[in-house]
């Protein structure tokens, strides 16, 4: 299978275990990433009107390719779209951008079947959806949204199907035994390295200890967005079930940094999400 996602960070994260997942389980992927950091709708459209105006103009590959070329260079089966997460739970960004970027994949990769990513909610210690927060809404509230955005996308569109990975991360944020607990924000200035919150059994976000380059301090920071490698793993399984059409229990590769019995709950989470 030949796929090619035109996203951000939250595919870029595939690249982590995806391609041994599907390896172990004995299926033939080969997949490509035409992802910029953070990228919105909006912003990819923009690159490919500009792409289209100007020769010169290439975003894509280290800006050696441009969109146009990257889709009819190969003969892609499935090229993946999404939202970027700060945009996900707001519905108005989305249109015309979303559709505009479907009408160039089909123009220029007419083979190919176009595909949502459903995203996912961050974790609960974020500044903007914590208690306070300046989005004003919780993690059930940005989940529910995005959710609800991602289908509307897809029925505006023709009735696109979309993966979960969002879903499976919720699934697994509900049904495992020990969740992350937010801390007291203020435990990030009492704590002394090597000194962290606790974290248990989150798959979304990690934190770390670092130097500040100007004061020369080391400080906590934290990311609080993307997939962790329990969430990689999770995302990749999710990926081959939904696309293979194979139980997760066919994948035999699991990442040194996760348990066995984890690795086990959460390809049942995959599995229970695509399902």
């Amino acid at each position: 299978m030949k796929i090619l996602t035109i996203g951000n960070s939250f595919t870029d994260s595939l690249k982590a275990y995806f391609p041994q997942v599907c390896e172990s389980a004995g299926v033939e992927l080969e997949i490509d990433y035409a992802n910029h950091g953070g990228c919105q709708l909006s912003r990819h459209w923009e690159y490919i009107e500009n792409e289209e105006r100007d020769p010169v103009y290439h975003m894509y590959r280290n800006h050696t390719k441009t969109m146009g070329e990257i889709l009819r260079e190969t003969a892609w089966d499935v090229v993946t779209i999404q939202q970027s997460s700060p945009n996900s739970w707001i519905w108005d960004t989305f249109l015309p951008y979303g559709e505009n970027i479907r009408n160039y994949i089909n123009q220029n990769a007419p083979q190919a079947e176009v595909v949502i990513q459903q995203t996912w909610s961050y974790r609960a210690d974020d500044p903007r959806i914590a208690p306070g927060g300046i989005w004003n809404i919780n993690q059930d509230e940005m989940y529910s949204k995005l959710t609800e955005n991602y289908k509307r996308l897809a029925g505006e569109l023709g009735g696109l199907r979309i993966i979960p990975t969002g879903k499976a991360v919720q699934l697994a944020r509900q049904k495992q035994q020990d969740n992350f607990v937010p801390y007291d924000p203020e435990l990030l200035s009492q704590l002394k390295w090597p000194d962290l919150p606790r974290q248990a059994n989150s798959v979304v976000g990690r934190m770390w200890w670092h130097k500040n380059p100007t004061t020369g301090k080391l400080e906590i920071a934290r990311d609080t967005i993307h997939l962790n490698q329990r969430g990689q793993y999770l995302q990749a399984c999710v990926w081959f079930a939904f696309f293979f059409k194979l139980p997760t229990s066919s994948i035999t590769f699991v990442p040194d940094i996760i348990d066995n019995d984890d690795a086990a709950f959460l390809r049942q989470i995959a599995q229970e999400a695509v399902s």
